[in-house]
Formats: C-alpha cells, sequence, structure tokens
C-alpha cells in the first residue's frame, strides 16, 4: 500500500462558479455573459460537477433549466461561499497595495455616463484625490462589489428602484437629471425670442425624421411624452417617436449631432453640447421623472480613504 494515496479532490473553482451564477440567473447563456465564456463552457463545467457530486443539479427542459431539488439546497451555501472569497480576495489586494503605499480608484460606471458625466471630469477627480490612480471601466449594469474588484460605481436609477441590493453596496444619489428632447441645428433652430416652439412642431419632425433611441433607455420618449401629454397612451407615445435604436447612448448622440433625428436627451449628458450650440433643445419642457446618477458605495469598504473618495465625487457633481 503507497505510503501516500490519491486523495479525494473539490471540484474545480471555475465549475463551482459556473454552476453559482447559472443557478442565480436560471440560465447558462447569461451565466455565460458574466464569466466571459460560452454557454459551452458552462454546461461543460456544470456537467463536471455533477459528475463529481453523483447527481443532477439542474433539470433540462426544451423551454431552458430549472433547478433541481439538490441544486436548490447547494445555492445558498455557493453563493455565500463566492462572495466570502471574493471579499477576501480584496482584502488581500488592499492589504498589499497598502504595505506598497499605492493608492489605486477603481470606477465602475455605465458607458453612457463614464464616457460624457466622468470622461470629462477625470483631470478634476485626480486633482481632488492627489497621488490616486483612477481606473474607469464601462459596463452596461451594477457588478456584484462583493465579487469584483471595483471600490465606487456610477450608475442610473429611477425613482424606487433599488440597484444596490443585488450590488452589495449603498447608494448615494449624486446627480439628479431631467430628460429633453434635443436636436442638430441642421433640423430645427430654437425660435428668434427664444420661446419654445409648439409641441405640434416636435411632432411634425418626428413624423419626417424619427425619434433616435438608446437601447438601455428605449422607454425615455414615452415617458417624456405622457409626462408632457398627459393621456396619451403608451402604444401611441411609442409609435409618435418610433426610429432607430442604438446599443450606446453615444451613438445615439452622435446620431443626433449628425442631423439623423431627435433624441430624447439626459440633461446632464447633452448639457456641455447644448452650451456649445452643437444641439439645441428648441422645444424647452426639461422633465424630472426620478432618473438619478448614484454613487454605488460596496457595503463592506470604510475607512478615510473611502470618505475622501465619496468627498471627491461629491466635488464634481456638484461643480
Amino acid at each position: 500500500m503507497p505510503l501516500a494515496p490519491p486523495r479525494p479532490r473539490l471540484p474545480p473553482h471555475t465549475a463551482v462558479r459556473a454552476f453559482e451564477s447559472a443557478a442565480r440567473h436560471s440560465s447558462f447563456a447569461r451565466a455565460a455573459e458574466e464569466l466571459f465564456v460560452t454557454p459551452a463552457a458552462i454546461a461543460q463545467q456544470i456537467k463536471a460537477l455533477e459528475t463529481w457530486a453523483g447527481g443532477a443539479l439542474f433539470e433540462r427542459h426544451s423551454q431552458g433549466i430549472r433547478l433541481s431539488a439538490h441544486g436548490r439546497r447547494a445555492l445558498p451555501a455557493l453563493s455565500a461561499a463566492v462572495d466570502q472569497l471574493g471579499l477576501a480576495v480584496q482584502a488581500l489586494r488592499h492589504e498589499t497595495q497598502t504595505a506598497a503605499r499605492r493608492s489605486t480608484l477603481q470606477v465602475a460606471a455605465l458607458p453612457a455616463v463614464a464616457q460624457l458625466w466622468l470622461s470629462p471630469r477625470l483631470s478634476r477627480l485626480k486633482a481632488e484625490l492627489p497621488g490616486v490612480q483612477v481606473s474607469v471601466t464601462a459596463l452596461e449594469q451594477p457588478p456584484n462589489f462583493r465579487r469584483e474588484p471595483f471600490d465606487l460605481g456610477l450608475f442610473y436609477a429611477r425613482a424606487g428602484e433599488r440597484i444596490e441590493i443585488a450590488a452589495g453596496a449603498q447608494a448615494i444619489p449624486l446627480v439628479r437629471d431631467r430628460l429633453l428632447p434635443v436636436c442638430s441645428p441642421r433640423l430645427r433652430e430654437p425660435l428668434p425670442s427664444g420661446r419654445p416652439r409648439a409641441l405640434e412642431d416636435l411632432t411634425e419632425l418626428l413624423q419626417r425624421s424619427g425619434g433616435l433611441h438608446d437601447t438601455v433607455w428605449r422607454d425615455d420618449w414615452q415617458r417624456w411624452l405622457q409626462a408632457v401629454r398627459p393621456g396619451i397612451k403608451a402604444a401611441e407615445a411609442e409609435a409618435l417617436a418610433a426610429g432607430p435604436d442604438f446599443s450606446l447612448y453615444s451613438l445615439a448622440l452622435q446620431a443626433a449631432l449628425d442631423g439623423e433625428g431627435v433624441l430624447m436627451g439626459r440633461e446632464r449628458l447633452v448639457a456641455p453640447l447644448l452650451a456649445q450650440g452643437k444641439l439645441h433643445a428648441p422645444w424647452g419642457r426639461p422633465k424630472a421623472l426620478g432618473d438619478t446618477v448614484m454613487l454605488l458605495v460596496p457595503a463592506h469598504r470604510k475607512g478615510p480613504l473611502l470618505a475622501r473618495q465619496v468627498q471627491a465625487l461629491q466635488a464634481l457633481a456638484a461643480g
């Protein structure tokens, strides 16, 4: 008998992560998006975990997947373990950087916020935080701060929306925003008197040029039209502002600059272009509908460095 016989091995961490993500999303495809692999790789990892465990963790159906009884019982503990591992790794990173006297600020932000609001203010942010290296990552959804090494987040939330819960963060209202239709001066100039043009003028232009839409904020036109024209139905508002969709707000904004249509602008994001005269808001009527840029602060972060970083971003928003 050998002195050191082989010992049973735990499953690979990648297989546990694949199972936990697929179980949380009830989808191999969404788990693949989250973990930056293919759905086939997720399926392979889960199959390996099921082989190791000796039983099925999912029930496969033509309409999708569903957790088995074994999978449902395992999920809470595995999710907590993945969270704890993420927090432990982040604590190690923080201690190492502190010992080396390095200071970084990793910011996750919605692409439109990163490009149009934060990027023009980066030099001021660095001046507020001397010696801190600032990095920005554009994400469509807030990260899970328990698992991903981000220090702060900047994401829009609507009135009553609790985007911080799944992210493991606390939310601080940073910038309240308003919606208003904007276009290139090629399409429509403001009236010489400075008074807003009539809504009928906007309706006529929409029929000719169409409304421009960002897929993240696909219903902004509908919300604004229902706010300024009480009684209009959602389907009517959608038909009135029908037009092309863009996967990024910056692409829709560029189409507006090129005179391709009318964009429902986020005032905080288009303000510099309005000030420069590259865009106009000839119909006026900015509407505050509860949209706010939230500063997301990981719930596990504390200390004077965090306080300085939060205060620096609040100063940017106030300035």
